[in-house]
């Protein structure tokens, strides 16, 4: 087990595997291979728990990397004043498990997602870009069609 890839122990594991796929996807972000299916497994068999446990990860980050471009088009869309290349990769891996969760999960309430977001970005960024991810995050929800505090489904 790499005790340098552990979430917090406390969150739940839900939560776990939001940040799982978060740090997968800044981490690909950073050095994207052609093998990405095997780099998710190498990534969580580092964890030292099963698949089963990160198969919420894991469905998240199938989802970002099919979606990626919608997604990113989203997010230049929403940041006002803000070239895309500038944002923080970390605050761009945010925003891409986020606006996934919130734009193709319909059974997790939005609301929910931007509060997941901002709590783990606590552990991952800094308290300016809690500020950045709440702004264009409570862009999306205004932007929805579907209710914000509970699952569409």
């Amino acid at each position: 087990m790499d005790e340098d890839l552990i979430t917090n122990p406390q969150w739940s594991q839900r939560r776990q595997n939001r940040a799982t796929a978060f740090r997968f996807i800044f981490q690909w972000e950073m050095n994207p291979s052609d093998d990405i299916s095997r780099d998710l497994k190498d990534f969580i068999f580092r964890l030292g728990k099963d698949e089963i446990y990160y198969s919420y990860a894991i469905e998240l980050v199938d989802g970002i990397i099919e979606k990626k471009e919608i997604i990113d088009s989203m997010i230049k869309e929403l940041v006002d004043n803000w070239e895309f290349s500038r944002i923080a990769k970390a605050d761009l891996g945010l925003l891409r498990v986020a606006i996934y969760e919130i734009q193709y999960r319909l059974d997790i309430p939005p609301v929910v997602v931007i509060d997941e977001t901002l709590e783990i970005s606590k552990e991952f960024s800094t308290e300016n870009s809690k500020k950045f991810l709440n702004g264009v995050l409570d862009k999306v929800l205004s932007r929805l069609p579907r209710p914000a505090r509970r699952p569409a489904i």
